[in-house]
């Protein structure tokens, strides 16, 4: 079977970073999230900036370019380094893939509200990808339709409408934007004008949880990704994902996981150099 993700990941840039596509542009499709930070892209000769949620869908030929700048104020001498941007991407081909760009209008740039299962593709095809098997090119693709075709669902279910599920949205939205920051229901609940208390009684009913508790959802996550992407001390990843102590982290993290911070990137470090050290078959 001919492979059709090419290339695929998550970064988490820290420094000015600079890609061009813009001549003779993509050759490839792309797919791209923003999920930290802000960046700029240059796309036919025009500069957009990217928020997280920001979703990019651009096909072959496209003039493309990312542009990432320094921090203007950067990390005091005894901080971690500070993610100015993060992302997942993907650069595919394939005849499959170009008959489902085609068979309905896609956007090339929808800010959405991506969810767990759009994530947790995305970085199983990471992790295949990292495999020195090569009899997992079948499994890939399948991954990668699955995540095409619930990219899909969310930009045709994304509507600007006012009314319940947008809301929710915009609060969903915020408390991402400000997970790893300090922020209050108050100040989501004035973000979208609603009462506090209607405004979490809302975000509960949607989603299942308080703004909170999705908040520490978001932190562990960011911090399982600069675990398993990396080499960020684990003090390092604390401060960078928005906990006040370390103390605290290890807590939420163990009950989140349920090991501590260090057993659990132990873990993952073995499970990556088994996976590297089998042999092809």
């Amino acid at each position: 079977m001919k492979q059709e993700v090419l290339l695929c990941g998550c970064t988490f840039h820290t420094k000015r970073f600079h890609q061009s596509h813009a001549d003779p542009g993509l050759t490839s499709y792309l797919i791209r999230l923003q999920t930290e930070g802000t960046c700029t892209v240059i796309v036919e000769g025009r500069d957009y900036a990217l928020v997280p949620g920001d979703l990019l869908l651009l096909r072959p030929g496209t003039a493309y370019e990312l542009r990432i700048e320094e921090d203007a104020v950067g990390p005091a001498p005894d901080e971690a380094p500070r993610i100015i941007s993060g992302d997942y991407y993907m650069f595919a081909q394939g005849d499959w893939l170009s008959n489902w760009w085609d068979a309905s209008a896609k956007p090339w740039r929808i800010h959405i509200e991506p969810g767990d299962t759009i994530l947790s593709l995305w970085k199983q095809i990471i992790l295949e990808k990292c495999r020195i098997k090569e009899d997992n090119v079948e499994l890939i693709s399948h991954l990668m339709r699955a995540l095409c075709l619930y990219l899909e669902r969310i930009v045709s279910e994304t509507s600007p409408a006012y009314n319940k599920p947008y809301i929710s949205a915009r609060m969903k939205r915020f408390v991402e934007a400000h997970a790893i920051e300090t922020f209050t229901v108050e100040e989501a609940a004035r973000h979208v004008g609603l009462s506090v208390s209607r405004a979490a009684h809302l975000f509960k009913e949607s989603y299942g949880k308080t703004m909170i508790q999705y908040a520490m959802d978001i932190r562990l996550s960011g911090a399982v990704d600069r675990m398993n992407y990396t080499n960020m001390t684990l003090g390092q990843i604390s401060d960078s994902c928005g906990f006040r102590s370390y103390t605290f982290f290890h807590k939420a993290f163990k009950e989140k996981f349920g090991v501590s911070p260090a057993v659990f990137r132990s873990n993952l470090r073995e499970k990556q150099l088994s996976a590297r050290s089998k042999p092809l078959e």
